[in-house]
């Protein structure tokens, strides 16, 4: 007997939703509770509506084998918390010299990146704009706009993930934050803690 084939995998560009994805999270304020700065602020966003979904990932991993792909979507609502846009945790891949692209469906926001010891660059977002990752960056997406920010992102299967490098330092060293004049503006994270390199 024949084995019955896999979906084929296909995105919806105006949802974002990717049908034939082998694995979907979600994270609500409930799940990000020390991601953002403003400890009052989060607070009273979680009192007030705990289960609101930030975002949710959808992915294709077919192995974890070197060589091999694991790509899908991330789902990014807006919102601020305080003055800081809504945003993903961060991450670090677990094996340093892996990449990642990101390619923007939908909304507009910035790609975060830092490295080890603290440089911080930034990528903005917008349909159409294709961003990669390098080496050894931390990188987390925030949602700078009015509505959610879609991308479709792509990394070798065997890269993993290390969230624990962002927790430990308290978030990346720079914030994206609501400009006073409207827009987003990067500003120090007076909460970081330096990471030896």
């Amino acid at each position: 007997m024949a084995a019955i084939p896999a979906p084929v995998p296909a995105v919806d560009a105006a949802t974002g939703v990717l049908t034939g994805a082998t694995a979907h999270y979600r994270k609500t304020l409930r799940d990000l509770e020390g991601v953002f700065s403003d400890d009052q602020a989060f607070a009273r966003r979680l009192a007030a509506a705990p289960g609101e979904v930030v975002y949710d990932v959808y992915e294709v991993q077919r192995s974890q084998a070197p060589g091999d792909l694991i790509f899908g979507t991330s789902i990014l609502e807006p919102g601020v918390v305080g003055s800081e846009f809504h945003m993903t945790r961060g991450h670090l891949h677990a094996l340093v010299d892996r990449v990642e692209t990101y390619y923007c469906l939908r909304g507009t926001g910035v790609l975060l990146l830092e490295s080890v010891p603290g440089g911080i660059e930034t990528i903005e977002l917008r349909p159409g704009v294709v961003a990669y990752v390098p080496p050894a960056r931390i990188h987390r997406s925030v949602n700078t706009g009015n509505e959610r920010l879609i991308t479709l992102f792509c990394y070798p299967a065997d890269a993993g993930h290390d969230y624990e490098i962002v927790h430990a330092a308290n978030g990346m060293r720079s914030l994206v934050v609501r400009a006073p004049g409207g827009g987003w503006a990067l500003v120090d994270n007076p909460r970081y803690r330096q990471r030896d390199a």
